[in-house]
């Protein structure tokens, strides 16, 4: 499976990337990559509810499939694409991290991975 050498790739191409994780419906952890942070995989479990809320609230009124949220804080930022099958990826940047490089990288691994599931 090449789950792990994408998200492996996507660490090593950004600049600014802390850590990077594909995680499942539940916000269980399936592969990870970067900084292997505690944290990375608490925002990531918790993120991935809020994009569940997100997604139910796109169908519900009919407006679309979401492609990518970004979040932005104090302490960094952070990019979560939706996945087949529920998964999800999320991806953790440091502050003054190269986001728009990290959006463009992330969708190309978004598409890669929704092949490979």
């Amino acid at each position: 499976m090449p789950y792990q050498r994408l998200i492996d790739e996507l660490t090593r191409r950004v600049e600014g990337v802390q850590g990077a994780l594909l995680l499942d419906s539940e916000g269980e952890v399936a592969v990870e990559a970067g900084a292997r942070d505690v944290r990375h995989r608490l925002i990531g479990a918790y993120q991935g509810i809020a994009l569940g809320v997100a997604k139910r609230t796109n169908r519900q009124y009919d407006i679309g499939n979401i492609r990518y949220i970004v979040c932005r804080y104090e302490g960094g930022q952070l990019i979560l694409r939706p996945l087949k099958d529920g998964y999800f990826l999320f991806v953790s940047f440091a502050p003054g991290a190269n986001l728009p490089r990290g959006l463009y990288r992330s969708e190309e691994i978004q598409e890669q991975l929704n092949a490979a599931l």
